[in-house]
């Protein structure tokens, strides 16, 4: 396996007495595509928001791209907790896509897409909005440039955040249940922007998702979790079709009957 482009490393998360993740370890290679499934409060979202940094761990480690994304070496070697600037260098690796859109309602789709980049990463607004008409497009939002977010579909508005995301130029994109805010017609067409993405872009993707249709047809592998660690994973053909674990088992027929 090529190096890891992400690497958990025995990461736990508590809240008080409730332990969110448990001693998790996860290795995601370059390029690859993972689908993260599993019941509520099994700690797949926190998983995605300590790698961006939106939570804290309270032990192991998180590396990203072989940097430690959590801490940081010290010229003799040490690893100490990372500063607030060095976890912004290594974070600007990751783009994320949330539940709720959190576009910025007083800017219209492309100013959404390009703020970040200008301010961020110091990029000339003219290359930024140039780059931003062209995502907007891939996004098939090309006619939308000036719209605002309240002129918006639910749809349209998570692929504004979609654009947004993709514009800071990331090597790992994260998916936090992107779709369960939308009318199912409206999940297709983003489901669609991430299957392109997915087949047009060599970019590394995690996604926590309920859809398990889209999961067995996108990812390259599936991990189940359960009360914070992995429980169970392997190709979709594998987790879908012959679970081993009873839980997983148990987990799927709920969600088959749900749907």
């Amino acid at each position: 396996m090529a190096q890891p482009l992400v690497r958990f490393t025995d990461v736990t998360k508590r809240y008080g007495n409730l332990t969110v993740l448990n001693k998790l370890n996860l290795e995601v290679a370059p390029g690859e595509k993972v689908a993260i499934i599993g019941p509520s409060g099994s700690g797949k979202s926190t998983l995605l928001r300590a790698l961006m940094t939106l939570e804290s761990i309270d032990e192991g480690l998180i590396a990203v791209d072989d940097e430690p994304l959590t801490h940081m070496s010290t010229r003799d070697g040490r690893l100490v907790p990372a500063s607030a600037s060095y976890q912004r260098k290594v974070r600007g690796k990751i783009g994320m896509v949330f539940q709720s859109f959190n576009l910025f309602p007083h800017m219209n789709a492309l100013q959404n897409v390009i703020e970040a980049p200008v301010q961020v990463l110091g990029m000339n607004r003219k290359e930024a909005t140039e780059r931003g008409k062209e995502l907007l497009a891939m996004v098939g939002l090309g006619e939308k440039l000036e719209h605002y977010p309240s002129q918006l579909s639910g749809g349209q508005q998570q692929r504004v955040a979609i654009a947004r995301a993709l514009a800071m130029r990331p090597k790992v994109m994260l998916f936090d249940e992107v779709t369960s805010a939308l009318d199912p017609e409206l999940c297709g067409e983003v489901l669609n922007v991430i299957r392109r993405l997915g087949s047009e872009h060599n970019l590394t993707m995690l996604m926590v998702t309920h859809q398990m249709g889209f999961a067995r047809e996108f990812a390259d592998r599936v991990c189940f979790f359960h009360q914070g660690c992995i429980h169970e994973q392997g190709t979709p053909a594998e987790l879908f079709g012959n679970p081993r674990e009873e839980r997983t088992r148990a987990f799927l027929s709920a969600v088959n009957e749900a749907h």
